[in-house]
């Protein structure tokens, strides 16, 4: 089960209240013990030859912890300083409450600073779809100590990687790991999928939703964003939003406090050799359309999703329709590549789909993308 690791109850023991408002992240108050497990981990680190100590002496300074306020309570996250004009980045789902992208801002957001400065925060935007939300103070005079962003691009599984935060209220606690993966598909705050997501081991929990994952050279890769969880805390598999996806959220929140992203209109499934072989497609991998938003851009283009459901190595599949090869000339081979090639455009732009019809033929499809609803399709 995945769970938001971040906004921790921080009001009033609201619990039950802040499980559902924070996507499902733990809200307990524990956290005993923090201060010995990272000492150790720190230790370990450095032998492998990753400066832990110096990447937290010089990026914890501006990491911060968040507090937001809501009607039914409050919730406690961790953010990091973009810059010295008081702009925040931390997670959407920590000063924002709601389902299905159907969000409500907090009444109330407070930042509290390593040197124990409290500041009221005014939230800029939020962007549901990359979990992402960008807060500003009025420095009040305090210099503030701006994080250097990275490129999640370069990274690769094995690397070293820290996490910065506040987990379970225990503010400003390291823990360190490694990436464990890349290109990874979780959830947002919508029915739509972020795409390349880092995996890491690093200790992530309840509380740490905003806060940097950070490389050796302390710069944000990604912000922590949830775990994969049986017990409700950290079992080793944490996500991150990749750093990518964080600065083109901010570009549009900054200019206009809200995200926009292309939508295509359909349900797709991962074509692969042994399933294509079984369906006679002469295709190795492709996207197979399931289904087609009627009157959306694909159904506009004349794409057709399936009409026959068959189950192949125990998945269920619905077969018969349009498979998208490529889109602009990429060849779509991973399962997450369609949403990712379609999210990097914006809407009202046109893309070139090469597509191998229900009939054996190929085709070039133009279609002319739309704006993404916070519902629907994950294409």
């Amino acid at each position: 089960m995945r769970r938001r690791a971040g906004a921790l109850a921080a009001l009033l023991a609201l619990s039950a209240a802040l499980l559902a408002g924070c996507g499902g992240g733990s809200t307990s108050n524990g956290g005993q013990g923090a201060a010995k497990t990272t000492t150790q981990v720190v230790v370990q680190a450095a032998a492998s030859g990753f400066d832990a100590a110096r990447v937290y002496r010089d990026a914890s300074p501006g990491v911060v912890t968040i507090r937001s306020i809501f009607d039914s309570g409050g919730a406690e996250g961790s953010g990091f300083v973009l810059d010295t004009a008081g702009r925040i980045v931390t997670n959407a789902h920590v000063v924002t409450d709601g389902e299905d992208g159907d969000r409500t801002e907090a009444k109330a957001v407070f930042v509290e600073f390593p040197n124990r400065n409290v500041l009221p925060a005014e939230i800029v935007g939020f962007d549901p779809f990359a979990d992402v939300a960008l807060l500003e103070v009025k420095p009040d005079g305090f210099e503030l100590h701006p994080l250097r962003l990275g490129d999640d691009s370069e990274l690769v599984v094995g690397q070293p990687v820290a996490a910065i935060g506040s987990p379970f209220g225990e503010q400003q606690s390291l823990s360190v790991g490694i990436v464990s993966a890349t290109d990874r598909s979780v959830g947002s705050l919508t029915q739509f999928q972020i795409e390349g997501a880092i995996q890491t081991d690093a200790s992530i929990n309840p509380g740490n939703s905003g806060g940097p994952l950070l490389d050796a050279a302390a710069r944000v890769v990604g912000i922590n964003q949830q775990i994969e969880t049986n017990s409700g805390a950290n079992d080793g598999v944490g996500f991150a939003v990749p750093i990518s996806a964080v600065k083109r959220s901010l570009s549009q929140l900054e200019k206009r406090g809200s995200a926009q992203y292309a939508y295509i209109g359909v349900s797709s499934q991962a074509l692969y050799p042994q399933l294509a072989e079984k369906l006679g497609l002469d295709a190795r991998f492709g996207g197979l359309i399931a289904e087609v938003v009627p009157g959306g851009p694909a159904d506009k283009a004349g794409l057709e999703g399936g009409d026959e459901k068959t189950r192949f190595q125990g998945v269920p599949y619905q077969v018969g329709g349009d498979t998208i090869l490529a889109v602009d000339g990429r060849k779509v081979v991973r399962p997450d590549d369609l949403a990712r090639y379609i999210s990097s455009s914006a809407p009202g732009e046109q893309v070139t789909l090469e597509v191998l019809d229900a009939d054996g033929g190929r085709d070039e499809v133009q279609v002319t993308l739309g704006k993404r609803p916070l519902s629907g399709p994950t294409g």
